[in-house]
Formats: structure tokens, sequence, C-alpha cells
């Protein structure tokens, strides 16, 4: 059955679906809040310039910028969202000046009445834009920039060593001179005065703030709008709609007996296999994996911990050479690499078997890309700890040391090395499936999916390259959400499912076409809904409403594919029994049973929890982020990686005896301390969040005051049941993994081929 609908169906949704992440993507550029020249008093004072906005965005950077602390709800949550944070306290700061000169006494002793005429005083006030389009000046009053300075000098306070806000900064996690120079200090609180003011300042023509409304603030009049709720509801709608399609499709959509699962062979088509030079050179990529996934649970554990003790562990002073904003930095990066140099080591394992060939010098390209990996490991790792520990001055911080924007930190010397890297791994894997292309047989469709799933992966990680250090955030984030819901939660997706595929075919379990229009199919569904669903992350970015609307409508139909994705584990489950050899694919088959598990609840139930605008409008910034983070990421994309990995490693010693209790208690283990972490701390953290979000503000639900609260505490300390429980899991993996290395032979580069009929040719 041909395959052309298939790609034509494709072809349209991709087209259609980036042409709408590019169109709106331009009223971005256009309606972002605009950054002054002059930030001026109405006596003509100048309080900011734009090379101080600019200046203090780099010093944020500098600091660790989304990892700690966070800007418009993007980053860590220790420490406050400082753009509502600045927001609240500006607000109190003013009321209490003209508390003080009206009524003489504080806003809080004031009576009911007097109180609303502040109040209501105060909305117009924050509400107010005052930036001249013409001038570019910014101007606000002169009791204004009075409370400005006030909680200027709060931040320039709390950035420093000062011991009178040492609690403060023990609540925050923060470590001592997070900013050393003071002049530094004063263009990091113009920065944060600029963000707080695009919350509150309306749009031209319109009754809402730059980032619609955004954080909820009742004081200055920042509440949900009508718009936020309607296409909230849209969203719940087409969600229901789409769903029930689905569902009728499947049920009623015809078989072809080209659709029928093949006999299982008697035999391991795999077993057999030619190991290729190349082939084996990928022992090291999975042993750097394991060691990774290692260091970055620790790394987790640690920042966990400082959530509890703030800049300790256990008593011990580790923040003075290992802030919290450097382990939160380095447990994202380590997941990032270790599980992209998985994806990495199954491309270049299959390159070979779908080629049938090793093309000359592919083991010396493996080996070289090896290195270059490990180079920008180590590389951006010290100069995320240098820029940190403000060593860099703050222009070469971006380039070497920290860009200070999550899942993207690393300096962009190092970024451009990384994407380099991925582009040598592109140039491998074609030249090696290159003569599959090149036939005119049956597998060839497959082998198309495989090359452009591989191309996505290769060149879409260099759209992080379309922002710079001094480029305005609103653009930022909609270039760095490029990066991650693009590169790593679309295409990888897309990279992941024709590798299964992929591998499914080879174990002749699948007929090829039947795989190449199911993972076609499959790939339209979640393209079409995902590339503009991007724009459920800029909700509050500074975006115009528009990015709302298209990204509410959208972002709910990324949950649609992942309805069936019982169907998919009951499928796997299917291809372990249905042959007696399969069981020595038993265990990588299980996680990638496990990766459909959380993919319905992480991806698709804790993300749908956030992804409605007036869903997020009050949780955005809150734990019920890492909520859906941490079981997406490691419950999908971890899984996935481990999966993949322990099937090259089954394919690479065919022969060897694996333990499998090893593998039950790791695969166990993580799994079962993923659901106890999110059970027992986030997720309660994240409700009771929520709950002071809407009653109060966000302001109060990332404010020490409600986070230091003993019972929020104790429910920080439950976690350590899940991440003990998590940790034990990973440690039997890699004692598994231990047991495999052949420690006499680990210098030594040559093994014996094992025969094989003609599956694999060898050329090097």
């Amino acid at each position: 059955m041909s395959t052309r609908k298939h790609w034509i169906a494709l072809t349209l949704c991709i087209t259609i679906a980036f042409s709408i992440l590019g169109y709106f993507g331009i009223d971005i550029y256009r309606e972002a809040p605009p950054r002054a020249d002059q930030i001026v008093t109405e006596s003509g004072e100048v309080l900011y310039t734009l090379d101080d906005l600019e200046q203090g965005q780099l010093v944020w950077q500098s600091t660790g910028g989304q990892q700690m602390g966070s800007i418009w709800g993007h980053g860590a949550y220790q420490a406050p969202d400082w753009s509502a944070d600045w927001l609240h306290r500006e607000s109190m700061a003013l009321l209490n000046i003209w508390s003080e000169r009206e009524y003489g006494k504080p806003y809080a002793d004031a009576n009911v009445g007097e109180k609303a005429v502040l109040e209501s005083r105060l909305k117009t006030e924050m509400r107010t834009n005052g930036f001249d389009p013409e001038t570019k000046i910014l101007t606000i009053s002169d009791d204004r920039a009075e409370a400005a300075r006030q909680t200027a000098a709060h931040y320039i306070s709390l950035f420093s060593g000062s011991p009178e806000l040492h609690a403060l900064r023990e609540d925050y996690a923060m470590h001592e001179n997070a900013v050393k120079e003071v002049k530094h200090r004063e263009q990091l609180a113009g920065f944060f005065f600029w963000s707080s003011w695009a919350c509150a300042a309306e749009r031209p023509g319109s009754k809402t703030s730059f980032t619609n409304n955004w954080p909820h603030e009742p004081l200055v009049g920042n509440e949900p709008t009508g718009a936020n709720f309607m296409w909230s509801m849209l969203s719940i709608i087409s969600l229901l709609a789409a769903v029930g399609g689905l569902v009728w499709y499947e049920a009623f959509r015809k078989k072809h007996k080209q659709d029928e699962l093949p006999v299982p062979p008697a035999k391991d088509p795999l077993k057999g296999l030619v190991l290729t030079p190349s082939m084996k050179a990928l022992w090291k990529y999975c042993l750097v994996v394991f060691l990774l996934f290692f260091v970055q649970v620790n790394l987790g554990a640690l920042t966990a911990h400082y959530t509890v003790e703030g800049q300790d562990f256990f008593g011990i002073p580790v923040s003075k050479f290992l802030p919290y904003a450097v382990s939160r930095t380095w447990h994202i990066q380590a997941g990032m690499f270790w599980i992209a140099t998985a994806f990495l080591t199954a491309g270049l394992f299959l390159a070979p078997i779908i080629g049938g060939h090793e093309p000359k010098f592919q083991r010396f390209g493996v080996n070289a890309l090896f290195g270059a990996l490990l180079l920008v490991v180590a590389g951006s790792f010290a100069g995320e700890w240098l820029g940190v520990m403000q060593t860099l001055p703050l222009e070469q911080n971006f380039w070497i040391g920290h860009q200070g924007y999550e899942y993207v930190d690393l300096g962009r010397f190092w970024q451009i090395l990384l994407f380099a890297g991925l582009l040598i791994w592109l140039t491998l894997v074609l030249r090696g499936i290159w003569p599959a292309l090149k036939r005119r047989d049956d597998t060839r469709q497959i082998v198309l999916i495989f090359a452009f799933a591989a191309a996505a992966i290769g060149l879409f990680y260099g759209s992080g390259f379309f922002y710079g250090a001094k480029t305005h955030i609103s653009v930022m984030e909609y270039w760095r959400w490029w990066v991650i819901h693009l590169w790593v939660e679309g295409f990888f997706e897309v990279f992941a499912t024709i590798s299964i595929a992929t591998i499914f075919c080879k174990l002749g379990l699948v007929k090829a076409n039947s795989a190449s229009r199911a993972v076609l199919f499959s790939s339209c569904i979640f393209l079409v809904s995902g590339i503009p669903g991007t724009f459920h992350h800029l909700y509050f970015s500074g975006s115009p409403f528009s990015v709302v609307a298209i990204g509410a409508m959208f972002s709910a139909l990324e949950v649609v594919p992942l309805i069936l994705l019982g169907l998919e584990a009951r499928e796997t489950l299917h291809h372990i029994e249905s042959a007696e050899w399969m069981q020595r694919y038993k265990w990588p088959l299980t996680f990638f049973m496990g990766v459909a598990f959380w993919n319905f609840l992480g991806a698709g139930v804790f993300g749908f929890m956030i992804n409605p605008p007036i869903a997020l409008y009050y949780m955005q910034g809150l734990n019920t982020t890492p909520v859906h983070a941490h079981a997406a990421l490691f419950g999908v994309y971890g899984l996935l990686s481990l999966g993949l990995v322990l099937l090259v490693l089954r394919c690479i010693q065919p022969d060897r005896v694996w333990n499998d209790r090893l593998l039950k208690l790791a695969f166990w283990g993580m799994n079962g301390g993923l659901a106890l972490m999110i059970a027992l701390s986030l997720l309660p953290i994240g409700i009771a969040q929520t709950v002071a979000s809407v009653d109060t503000g966000l302001w109060f639900a990332r404010s020490a005051d409600f986070l230091q609260q003993p019972w929020v505490q104790n429910l920080r300390w439950m976690r350590i049941i899940g991440d003990v429980v998590f940790l034990l899991g990973v440690v039997c993996l890699m004692i598994f993994g231990a047991g495999l290395v052949e420690w006499k032979a680990l210098f030594r580069p040559k093994t014996v081929l094992i025969p094989c009929p003609e599956t694999v040719t060898e050329k090097d």
C-alpha cells in the first residue's frame, strides 16, 4: 500500500504548523513590551537607561538567570519570581508612602475606607503605561520612583552578602554575594523594575497588561480576563472533540491485509549481527549515558535538599563552592546531555544496520564525535560554574559561561560546538544509511522517515542561535522554546518513534510498509498540534493575546495522540510474548512500556493540568510545573533513552547473560521513586501553592512566608522517600552496567567479529 498520501499529509501538517508558528512569532517581535531609552520621573530625574536595562539582563544571566528564581514564571521555584515579587514590594512601598503622607500612618494601620482609596489610586498608577513610542522615554511619577528606589535597595542588599538578609537568602537557597559589584546589583534592580512594569502596564488600546495580566496581583488589578476563560473552555472542548474523533477513527478504520502482523521469525534476526568497528565503539557512549545519569540524579538530590536547608547539605556549607544555581543548572544540563547521547547512540548503531554496510572512517567519526561531546560537557559545566561564581566579565559570560536560560544554559561557544557535534552525527548517520536510501524496496519509506527525523534533530538545535545576550526576553523566550519544545519534545519524539519502528522491522515483528504508515500518521497528529502548541509556554511572556488563543487550542490537541498510548503498550507487550527469543529484549521493551505510561500521565494528564490559560495563569512558576517536567522528561525521554541504550548493549553483547534481577530492581525502583516523589511532595506542594496563588497572589505562593511554613517543609522532607527509592534503582542500574564492562579488554579496540548472514558488510 502506497505511503504517498501520508507523506503529503505530513508535508501539509508541517507547512501549516510552522506557518502559524512563524506568523504569530512576528507579532511577538512587534508587540513585545518596549524597552525605553530612558526611564525618568515627572520631575526629570533619570532612573535607568536602556544600557542599564541591558546590562541588568546580563547580570541576571550571570547569576544563573532562570536557575535562581524566575522572570515571568519561567525558571526555578525556590527563590521568588522576581517580576512578581518586585511588583508586590513596589506596590506596598507606594501604598505606604501615600498612607504616611496623607493619613500619618502605615498602610497596614489604615482603615477599610482609607485602604480602598489608596488601592484604587494604586491601580491607576501602576497600570498607566507612561511610555512614549516617539521619544522612547518611559515616565513615572515621583512617588513611584521613590517606591522603586526602596524596592531596589532591598534587591541590592539581597544579592550582596549583607548579614541582615542572610536568613532570607537561606530561604531562597541563594549563595552569599551572588552579585559582587554594587553597580551590577543596581543594574540588576533596573532589569527587575522593567520586568515588573511590563506585568502591570497596559498595552496601548487594551485593558490588559503586556503579560496578559500575569501574575495574579489583586493590588494592581491583575486578574484573569474574560478571554482567558473563554479560550480555556474552547481548548477543553476542542480536546474532547478531537479525542472523540480519534476514538471513532480507531474503532472504524479499515484493516488491510498488509497491516496484519507477520509471523515472528523462528530465530532472532539480530542474534548473528556483524558488529562493525563503529558499532563496537559505541560501548563508551553507553557508559557515559550511565555515568551522566548517575551524576544528574545526585545533583538533583542536592538541589532538592537546598529547598529545606538553603545553603547547606546536612550542615555542610556546600553553597560556598556549589551554589543552588549551579547544582540545578548541572542537574538539568546533565539530563539533557545523557538523554541526547542515548539518542545519538541509537542513531549511530542503527545506521550500519539500515544501510547494510560500514562507511569508510565511520569508526573514526564516532570516536571523534565522542571526544567532542566530552569537551562540550566538561567545558560547559566549567563555564557555568565560573559564570555563577562571578569570575567572568559580563560580555564573556554569555559566550563561555552561563546564558541564564533554563535548558539552554551552556555558553554560546559551547552551544556552537554542540551544534557542530550534532551536524557531525547527522553526517555519520546519513552516510551510513545512504545505500538504503538508494534502494527501491519496501524498506525505503521507513528509511526516508528515519533520515527526516535525524535531520530534524541535527538541524533544529540551531534555532537557539536566533537570540543573543541582549535580545529582548520575549523574543528570547520564543526561540528558547523552539529548542526545548520543538527539538526535544517534538523531533526527538519523532526520531524515537521511527527508531523503535525500525528495530521492530529488523526483528521481523512488523512489516516495513505498516510501520511507515503508522509513523507518518502519528507524526502528523503530533506535529500539527505540537508545533503551534509551542505557544502555550508563551502565554505570559510579553506576547500578544493572539499567542494565548493559538497556544490554548493547539496545545490541548497535543494530548490527543497520548490517549491511545495504552494500545501502544499492549502492542509492545504482544511483541515481548510473540516469540521465545524475544525474551532477550524483555527489559529494553519493558522500559518502552514505561514510556507509554508516563507519556500518558506525565505529558498527558500532568501536562494538560497546566496547559489551559486559566490554569497556567495561577500555576505558572509553581511546583505543578516540575510535576509535569519530572514525569515527562525522565518518565518519557529518560526511560526511552535507557531502553535504547539497553537495546544497543543487548546487540553488542548478544550472548552475555544479563542479571535480570538487577534490571527489575532498577526499573521498578526508578518508576516507583518517581511516583513517590510526585505524590508525596511535588504535587501536594504545587496544589497548595495554587490555592495560595488564587486566594492571595502569585507573589505569596512563591514567597518565603509561604514556602517556609513547617507543613510545607515537612512535605519537602517527604520527597527524600521517593528520592531514596529512585536512587536505589539507579544504583542497581549502575551495578548492572558495570557488570557488562569487559574490564580486561577495556583498552583493546579489536574484538572477534560474530559470523552473520548478509546483514551488515564491513568496509572499514
